[in-house]
């Protein structure tokens, strides 16, 4: 490798102000929580589809990786670079136009730089809804977005971003690009290309662009508070709501007291409906399309027959958009809220909804007799089985002392439990560093040998975001 004369190689290419290194590179070299700090030859900020093929194309001749990465909004360090080998990091958010809104089709095109909200506000502005949402849809990107498979708090309706994606387009390892950019429901043309490159976290290609679904606007939408006595009733709520709202239902979180006493305590200018708290609560969203369907009454019934059920203890309904923004606001401000205590030990996982109640409970049990004093931190999206189980040093211990003595035994403790109920691991937050030398554990050999065959038929030289998602093993042609 000769990084001078690939450095000058990317600054003809690029032009000088695109091709970042030392103190200007730092930033995009740390993850989100400041957990994972890498080190890269350059940050390269292509314009355009074309620009980026060159990049991948040069870094390929040069054998340097080259790690793609959006708004650097993940979790699990899938964006930010190793120490080695020597790498460049792709940074896609100069490519942020909106290159299409087609309403005969109910499609969107996208370049992979453009942020979650602004592809949202498009859609809106055209008079359509792109449904993926998310606490970080200001900073974090379409590009992100796909690679992941985020979820969100829409996805028992509208499904993950693997859901809302019709095509993709997307420069290979070896700098060639794929234009799948159409908006077809149905195209059985062999291997579905774009379900390898979606959730594959930047280690099978280069996602440039995608086009999206659409799907018409809410005539309104209808936010509810509710207080439960334990997480079983949440469980009989949904199957309740499921019943009687059908797809009008488009969120179902549920949080425990401990996360909302972590939100008031940080931000106390935020505030939850009821003067006590429950030992959980739901926030429930139905959704009303049809101009004659009632839009209120819905929901307030349903809530009268689960407190007649005895499903839950008290609920309210907002009556202004500003009331539900609050509500949303305190769901939303939890991971703040944690930020703030100090660092945890993160668990995105998903349980099956039947098993919820029963996980939560005994793993809490657990976990407890194990550590004791620990806080649960317990929130998620109920309606489609993902938790976000997070476990918090005890009051007055160091939290940084905490993880670092604690976490792999806590991590054994509720994977292995994930795991015996027919669980995932990651939801939604995906792979990245963070689960990368677990994930044999939890994987069968079939589906790892599988995983490692597409790796290798796609990316030969392992120069596509090293070190991610496969657990190690040494590359070809890097060094």
């Amino acid at each position: 490798m000769n990084a001078p004369a690939l450095l000058n190689t990317l600054v003809r290419m690029l032009g000088p102000s695109h091709v970042l290194t030392g103190n200007d590179a730092g930033p995009f070299c740390t993850d989100q929580r400041k957990r994972y700090h890498g080190q890269a030859l350059c940050v390269a900020r292509p314009a355009n589809t074309e620009e980026v093929a060159q990049v991948v194309k040069a870094c390929a001749e040069a054998g340097v990786a080259v790690v793609p990465q959006g708004g650097n909004t993940g979790l699990v360090g899938g964006a930010t670079p190793l120490a080695a080998p020597p790498s460049v990091i792709l940074s896609l958010r100069r490519m942020n136009r909106v290159r299409r809104v087609d309403g005969a089709s109910q499609t969107l095109t996208a370049e992979a730089g453009c942020t979650l909200q602004q592809v949202q506000q498009a859609a809106a502005d055209a008079g359509w809804l792109y449904p993926l949402r998310m606490g970080s849809e200001g900073s974090c990107t379409v590009g992100g977005n796909l690679a992941t498979n985020a979820g969100g708090t829409q996805v028992l309706r509208y499904g993950n971003a693997r859901e809302l994606c019709l095509g993709l387009e997307a420069v290979t390892p070896q700098g060639a690009i794929w234009h799948g950019l159409h908006g077809l429901r149905k195209n059985n043309t062999g291997y579905d290309l774009r379900h390898l490159l979606i959730g594959s976290e930047g280690t099978l290609g280069v996602i440039t662009a995608a086009t999206l679904k659409l799907f018409p606007l809410p005539r309104t939408q209808v936010t509810a508070w509710v207080a439960l006595p334990s997480a079983q009733m949440a469980v009989e709520l949904l199957a309740l709501a499921r019943n009687r709202l059908d797809a009008g239902l488009t969120g179902f979180e549920l949080m425990n007291a401990t996360a909302l006493q972590l939100v008031q305590r940080h931000f106390p200018q935020l505030r939850t409906p009821f003067a006590s708290t429950a030992p959980w609560c739901t926030l429930l969203e139905h959704s009303v399309y049809d101009a004659t369907e009632p839009a209120q009454q819905p929901l307030q019934d349903l809530l009268e027959t689960a407190l007649q059920q005895g499903l839950i203890s008290n609920a309210v309904v907002a009556e202004t958009v500003a009331q539900t923004h609050g509500l949303w606001q305190v769901r939303e401000s939890i991971p703040l809220a944690q930020a703030e205590a100090g660092l945890n030990v993160k668990h995105d996982i998903a349980v099956p909804i039947s098993a919820m109640a029963a996980f939560v409970a005994d793993t809490g049990a657990a976990l407890a007799a194990a550590f004791p004093g620990v806080r649960m931190i317990t929130f998620g999206h109920l309606g489609d089985s993902n938790l976000h189980y997070n476990v918090q040093a005890p009051e007055g211990v160091d939290p940084a002392a905490f993880l670092q003595q604690h976490e792999a035994a806590i991590n054994t403790l509720v994977l292995d439990a994930v795991h015996r109920v027919g669980g995932s691991i990651s939801a939604e937050h995906g792979i990245g560093q963070l689960k990368r030398n677990i994930l044999p554990r939890y994987q069968s050999p079939v589906a790892l040998g599988m995983m490692r065959a597409i790796k290798q038929a796609l990316d030969p030289h392992g120069s596509m975001n090293p070190g991610k998602v496969l657990p190690a093993q040494s590359p070809q042609g890097l060094g």
